[in-house]
């Protein structure tokens, strides 16, 4: 993973040395909290429902087990005790007092980490598929690009105040596990015909209250052309973005008012431009930056102990089966850290179970771990002959559900519980759902299946991308709970349906519940998921399940 230069230590050690400035001009009443809002927010500082949230940065959700170590202790010794694991891959800490945040700041600096451009209106923390540098059908690791791009866009002098947030995501492979058709500029790593690497280009997808899936600019930009050609899709997007109003500033906005053509008219006429000006000084970078990223040393050893395993323990054999990943090492497995116990808030980690992933990955996994936009932690490189001691660990931290990517391992922001935006509560929905479907013993018989809660239309937890999606509304005073159906986050991303009016807070369990039921009889076996029903079928027979008594009477 990439290391801090001597340059990097010292621009974060002037950062921080700043904002203690400030937050000092703050607490002495120098300076209001309208004053102090924008320096706050270029350091990622939040003002919440009830405290300060400090959002740290884990770029493209790559760390290492003494910076996971280090986000324990501020955990412990700053917050409450816990993090948050967001669908960004960073973490929030959700009750710094301000006094004390400098200090977090100087600690995460210990540890080459920071909270720089985790909110504003900048380009955001670049984001990257989880299993970057482990996945079997990966063209090529882009946690390199993703990295490059963060140097890149770190107080970049005209990027700093856009018209609005601005983010990007990269993946290295065909199979979409970045969500990367959902943002400002999505990447996907490619080859042209001559097999030459470069990338399919998106521009203009993101949720919120206007959904879109992003369009194709380039289907095919050589490698070498990359800064060049995103500094001209944000100089064009700078220039034409809309100022007038916050809700229609994003480019996807400027892309549908506009017209794809005409946006890639003007990237085109700016690229040629841009080449120039970099003269290809910026590959050098890249290829320093690229060493870093080297993979592993993998081991040999036997397996003997891992199929004993399966064979004599249920328990393992089932987690095993839901939570490994295909890794592109015969010997050695991906493992998915469930941060989704059922019942438990969907993304939070204490201090205790950071240290256990910690130690984990420095005893077992080569020291590295992934936050996933899906709030889960991975071990990206695992040999099998640990798995079995890997699992023994984890069973005692409570972080050994096996539930990935079934109905319990929710997206869910944090909702009324915490933020200042929301209108609904989404971590009680969360919870119940999960315990009432482990509960029901259901889960494994309905299998894939991802269910996206966001309480308020800013979209924080992805619903309109969840093959059920719940979005939490205020309706007079009362919350009120949205489903859509058939959504899509990957590389066949779809919006979703609408199914039908809302329901209240007490209600929207039970519907999910019928939904499910629904799903269970109509499916064509076992085999068939949730969303290929739906495609299959269309959302007749799920609206007719959830409003029985409108079908009753329309019948």
């Amino acid at each position: 993973m990439y290391s801090y230069s001597g340059f990097d230590h010292a621009f974060i050690k002037e950062r921080n040395k700043q904002f203690r400035a400030q937050v000092e001009r703050r607490i002495d009443g120098s300076l209001t909290e309208d004053e102090f809002k924008p320096l706050r927010l270029m350091n990622g500082l939040y003002l919440q429902l009830h405290a300060y949230m400090l959002r740290v940065a884990i770029p493209y959700g790559t760390l290492n087990g003494e910076q996971m170590r280090q986000l324990a202790l501020i955990a412990e010794q700053f917050d409450k005790g816990y993090g948050h694991f967001t669908t960004r891959q960073n973490i929030q800490f959700n009750w710094p007092k301000l006094r004390d945040v400098p200090d977090i700041l100087d600690a995460l600096a210990e540890v080459e980490m920071h909270a720089i451009q985790t909110s504003g209106n900048c380009v955001r923390n670049v984001t990257a598929d989880h299993f970057a540098g482990a996945a079997g059908d990966e063209i090529a690791d882009p946690r390199p690009t993703a990295e490059f791009l963060r140097q890149w866009s770190t107080d970049h002098p005209e990027f700093a105040f856009l018209g609005r947030k601005f983010k990007i995501a990269v993946t290295g492979s065909e199979t979409d596990r970045a969500v990367t058709k959902a943002h400002d500029i999505g990447l996907r790593m490619t080859r042209n015909v001559d097999g030459d690497a470069g990338y399919e280009v998106v521009v203009g997808g993101g949720l919120g209250r206007t959904p879109m899936i992003g369009k194709v600019l380039r289907t095919f930009l050589p490698e070498e052309d990359l800064l060049p050609y995103v500094e001209s899709i944000l100089q064009v997007y700078n220039q034409l973005g809309r100022r007038d109003n916050k809700y229609k500033a994003r480019i996807k906005i400027t892309v549908h008012e506009n017209g794809i053509e005409t946006i890639r008219d003007l990237v085109e006429e700016r690229f040629l431009i841009q080449r120039k000006a970099f003269g290809g000084n910026d590959q050098k970078l890249f290829n320093q930056i690229e060493k870093a990223f080297a993979a592993p040393k993998f081991i040999k050893a036997s397996l003997h102990a891992f199929f004993a395993a399966l064979k004599e323990d249920a328990s393992f054999h089932s987690w095993v089966d839901t939570n490994l990943s295909t890794h592109k090492n015969t010997d050695y497995s991906i493992v998915t850290i469930s941060i989704k116990a059922h019942g438990q808030t969907p993304g939070d980690a204490t201090a205790d179970q950071m240290r256990v992933m910690a130690t984990i990955a420095e005893e077992f996994a080569h020291n590295e771990l992934r936050i996933s936009h899906e709030q889960n932690v991975i071990l990206p490189h695992v040999h099998k002959s640990h798995l079995p001691a890997i699992y023994t660990r984890l069973r005692n931290a409570g972080l050994a559900t096996a539930n990935i990517g079934l109905i319990s391992d929710i997206i869910a922001c944090p909702g009324m519980d915490y933020c200042a935006l929301a209108t609904a509560r989404s971590i009680p929905i969360a919870q119940q759902i999960a315990t009432r479907f482990d509960e029901l013993k259901l889960e494994h018989n309905i299998g894939a299946l991802k269910v996206k809660i966001s309480g308020c239309i800013n979209a924080c937890g992805h619903h309109h991308v969840g093959h059920i999606g719940i979005l939490g509304l205020d309706r007079a005073g009362i919350e009120n709970y949205q489903i859509t159906l058939g959504g899509d986050g990957t590389e066949t991303a779809v919006i979703g349906e609408r199914a039908g009016p809302g329901f209240s807070y007490d209600e929207i369990v039970p519907a999910i519940e019928r939904l499910i039921n629904a799903y269970l009889d109509i499916r064509l076996d076992e085999g068939e998921t949730f969303l290929q029903t739906y495609r299959r079928l269309g959302l007749k027979p799920f609206k007719a399940a959830l409003y029985p008594a409108e079908q009753v009477a329309a019948e």
